[in-house]
């Protein structure tokens, strides 16, 4: 049965072992550039190093690269549960090789087993070749940057991809065997992978372990160069990107407070410009500070197991289901 799996299996392993090479070949030159751009603007610079300077140039240089990257990896484990896991279940349905196997010694339990062990380890495995090469690639950069939990970065590196592998492959097959047909089975394995993936980024994951607080004054802000954006309205001011270095703030719109605790609204801050003051000195003045819940770099790791984990468990699930399918209904 093993030897028949890796038989069916021959062409899609030939298609992602050179798919991993190219990949390599490619992370490689890009992890390479990384550092040396890293080495020539923080390590071997001439003169003295502006750590924020150096953020900001390898942050606009190799951002969007990243970024597409991570989403294509995030990709990955969708497309394999949807193309190798769904159509290895239907296409032998559709076609009835499976009662040739099933009317010899091989029982459907085991030729269930041995699909999930050969092409879902390999799915596993080329997920994990991929996150692996993409975290040694962005190492410089996330160390600098600090932005490994953005949706598209946390998912991309770290554990999280191979809970989120195992978890699709199970995903198709178990779909595969209650839809029966190709196409539906690649398109509802799509589609529920998709959703998780938005689910797990917006509603799962913030709500994974409570924040911490933290009240920080406006002077401090500024003078940390920590603050993107600052507007301010009918409704009072507010800030925009607040940043916490290697942390991930989670409060959106911060509203900013005065001394004595009352919103600064616009008519105080239009008095401030009537008299000459800048924003930033009208707010410091007025002692004014603002409150953000964030959770500490130092959880990174914690929130990775915890995703693995759920990953894993809904995988055990969905396979637990596959083997309760398999001797039901199907002939």
């Amino acid at each position: 049965m093993t030897w028949l799996t890796l038989r069916q299996f021959r062409a899609q392993a030939l298609i992602a072992a050179a798919a991993i090479a190219t990949a390599a070949i490619y992370l490689a030159f890009l992890g390479n550039t990384i550092r040396d751009a890293y080495d020539r603007n923080l390590v071997d610079c001439a003169t003295a190093c502006n750590e924020g300077a150096a953020r900001q140039l390898i942050a606009d240089r190799f951002g969007v690269t990243l970024m597409l990257l991570g989403a294509f990896l995030i990709a990955v484990p969708a497309l394999l549960g949807a193309f190798w896991a769904a159509p290895m279940i239907t296409r032998e349905l559709e076609t009835g090789t499976h009662r040739l196997v099933w009317n010899q010694s091989i029982t459907r339990a085991r030729w269930l087993a041995v699909k999930l062990a050969v092409v879902g380890g390999a799915s596993v495995i080329t997920t994990a070749a991929l996150s692996l090469g993409l975290s040694w690639a962005a190492h410089p950069y996330d160390t600098l940057v600090d932005d490994r939990f953005t949706p598209l970065a946390f998912a991309a590196r770290g554990l999280a991809p191979l809970g989120y592998a195992a978890l699709a492959f199970a995903t198709g097959v178990t779909v595969a065997l209650l839809a029966r047909r190709t196409l539906p089975a690649m398109a509802i394995t799509l589609t529920v992978l998709i959703a998780f993936q938005i689910l797990m980024a917006n509603v799962v994951r913030p709500n994974l372990i409570e924040p911490e607080t933290v009240t920080v004054t406006f002077a401090e802000a500024v003078a940390d160069g920590r603050i993107d954006r600052m507007g301010y309205g009918p409704d009072g001011t507010v800030l925009k990107g607040y940043t916490i270095p290697g942390a991930w703030v989670i409060t959106d719109s911060i509203e900013v407070i005065d001394g004595d605790g009352e919103v600064i609204g616009q008519d105080r801050m239009h008095a401030c410009e009537a008299d000459g003051i800048l924003p930033e000195e009208c707010l410091t003045a007025a002692d004014a500070e603002f409150t953000v819940e964030y959770q500490p770099a130092d959880r990174y790791w914690t929130f990775q197991w915890i995703e693995l984990g759920l990953a894993l468990a809904l995988t055990a699930g969905l396979t637990a289901i596959a083997f309760w399918k398999i001797p039901r209904g199907l002939n």
